[in-house]
């Protein structure tokens, strides 16, 4: 096989930061980007970025009292575009990038650092309200409406006297209609649950052995289709989630693609006809 038959990826701009990145989101419909992270000080930052002639123009610096983990977008409209933010403290902001100074909501979501984040029901993903959903070292995966002050619409937590483990990585996914709609949460032990939140239930679990560092439905708009679990050790997992054992639970091939951990992976996108 020659060289050129070999797939390639081409890096189009690169630029250092004086800082630790852990998140970084596209703006939708522009050609902008936040990244998000801490700098050695222990505060936190987000900067915003426009791509412009090749190159990356910095628009916006904000600098916050804690270090921030994980952001999305994914519960906000076109025309608002607000981020929604996990930080090391559990507090959930809501930041309208135009005016950061003060969040437009805000709660002490968890008790430890919000590990991760996901939206749905903003940007015309989904059907249903726009709902964010949160998962922290404290063990908890919780739901939230934006337009609900405080408490979360649904709280998903170990039952007493079981183990706290650090969750990871959740999903969104089966958002096809006003009333479905799942929660998929993986574990720093393995464990991937499926929350059910028309039914308030557990729908599913399995362990795939080594801690899960992302999930991803390949469309949380349509009826539960693949879903995508990366791991430690390079090991990635595809579930078929229309095919599944009333006692093996879902179809599933795995692959080990990498010798180091494979922190995330991205369904490409589906740009239907054209």
């Amino acid at each position: 096989m020659s060289a050129f038959e070999k797939p390639q990826i081409i890096s189009h701009i690169q630029k250092g930061l004086n800082y630790t990145v852990f998140d970084c989101k596209w703006v939708p419909c522009s050609a902008k980007f936040v990244t998000m992270g801490n700098f050695a000080r222990g505060t936190g930052v987000i900067q915003l970025y426009e791509i412009q002639h090749g190159d990356l123009k910095l628009l916006r610096e904000i600098e916050k009292a804690k270090p921030i983990k994980c952001g999305t977008f994914g519960a906000t409209s076109l025309q608002q575009r607000y981020l929604a933010t996990g930080d090391f403290a559990g507090n959930l902001h809501i930041w309208n990038l135009e005016a950061p100074e003060i969040p437009v909501y805000s709660v002490k979501g968890h008790k430890e650092i919000i590990n991760t984040i996901d939206g749905v029901g903003g940007l015309g993903i989904g059907e249903g309200a726009p709902e964010i959903v949160t998962g922290s070292r404290d063990g908890t995966v919780k739901v939230w409406d934006p337009r609900q002050k405080d408490d979360p619409v649904a709280n998903m937590e170990p039952v007493q006297g079981e183990n706290k483990r650090d969750c990871w990585t959740v999903a969104f996914g089966n958002a096809y209609n006003q009333e479905e709609r799942v929660v998929c949460a993986g574990y720093d032990n393995g464990d991937i649950k499926l929350f059910d939140l028309r039914n308030m239930s557990l729908r599913w679990e399995t362990n795939i052995k080594n801690g899960v560092c992302s999930l991803e439905f390949d469309r949380k708009d349509i009826s539960m289709n693949k879903l995508v679990a990366t791991s430690l050790e390079g090991k990635f997992h595809v579930f078929d989630m229309r095919t599944q054992h009333p006692t093996k639970g879902f179809a599933s091939v795995s692959e080990k693609a990498e010798r180091t951990t494979l922190y995330r992976s991205e369904a490409a996108p589906h740009l239907g006809p054209l």
